[in-house]
């Protein structure tokens, strides 16, 4: 009798040749003790640089690999539903395919539903960029912020494991981490944020990429709160006023720079909320930000 808490992972591209590689590389090479990976599931959409062929030399050296591709990109969304019809476990991890996951991430996400009152399980992303620049700084500031959100209130992105309760998540979510959030709470089970599970992503490179990212993200939050009635701890004002001191605090060298960010991402918001409640948008196929791409080659 397997004792292992089994998974199938769902790993989200669209020409992600750059890394796809590297991240099924850290996939098979997975550090397992009490989880145990029975799939790993592709889905390339609509991918034109190469990425499917290499997804298919990779299915032909662990079995665990197979590949979806879609004609045209629908979203990472429907992306995920494609996952979940597919998955043939009950604990699914889903992962885009722009990102690394430490050796023993898995392990610690798949791992915590030894517990049954735990419904979905996310890491903390690390990113790559150089802190010196700006716009590294930024990056970063950002996800150290995101860290500290979840260490007050659990706050799931870019790889996630959940329970599969559900037979699909809205198709026309641009948060679609947020979106499973929204489906294990009202389910009545628990999340949990396991800082130690790290996933190295990589952020915008350049000011156009970063404002087209939160500008998106914005958006879809807002979707979020009107079709799922669900608000993620990052649109808590005052949250958010207390993070920002606590960093400050931390970091009083740091306090121009991230009063420049913090108008850049109030900026961004702004746009987001222009987008969707008066252009009336919802950019679930949403526009690459060509910069976040390549992660190996940061590492």
């Amino acid at each position: 009798m397997n004792s292992k808490i089994t998974c199938s992972v769902g790993v989200f591209a669209h020409n992600e040749a750059a890394n796809i590689g590297a991240l099924l590389d850290a996939l098979i090479r997975q550090k397992l003790k009490k989880a145990e990976i029975m799939q790993i599931i592709v889905v390339s959409s609509a991918s034109t640089d190469g990425t499917d062929e290499i997804v298919r030399e990779y299915c032909q050296k662990d079995e665990r690999i197979r590949l979806i591709t879609q004609e045209k990109r629908e979203g990472k969304s429907a992306a995920i539903n494609l996952f979940i019809a597919a998955a043939s476990e009950d604990i699914c991890v889903v992962i885009s395919g722009d990102v690394i996951p430490a050796p023993r991430t898995i392990e610690r996400l798949v791992s915590a539903f030894a517990d049954p009152k735990i419904g979905a399980t996310g890491g903390r992303p690390v990113p790559v960029n150089d802190p010196d620049s700006l716009i590294g700084y930024s990056v970063h500031l950002l996800w150290r912020l995101h860290h500290r959100m979840a260490m007050l209130s659990p706050k799931l992105g870019e790889m996630i494991a959940f329970r599969k309760i559900m037979d699909s998540i809205p198709a026309e979510s641009a948060v679609d981490e947020a979106s499973i959030e929204a489906i294990i709470r009202d389910a009545g089970y628990k999340l949990r944020y396991i800082p130690e599970a790290v996933i190295h992503n990589k952020g915008p490179l350049n000011w156009k990429d970063f404002i087209k990212q939160r500008r998106r993200i914005q958006n879809g939050h807002l979707w979020l709160i009107q079709n799922q009635g669900y608000t993620v701890v990052s649109q808590d004002k005052g949250t958010l006023l207390w993070i920002l001191i606590d960093e400050a605090i931390e970091r009083p060298k740091d306090i121009c720079k991230m009063m420049v960010v913090m108008a850049i991402e109030i900026y961004s918001r702004l746009l987001g909320t222009w987008d969707y409640r008066v252009k009336k948008r919802n950019p679930f196929a949403w526009e690459i930000a060509k910069s976040t791409k390549d992660l190996k080659g940061d590492q």
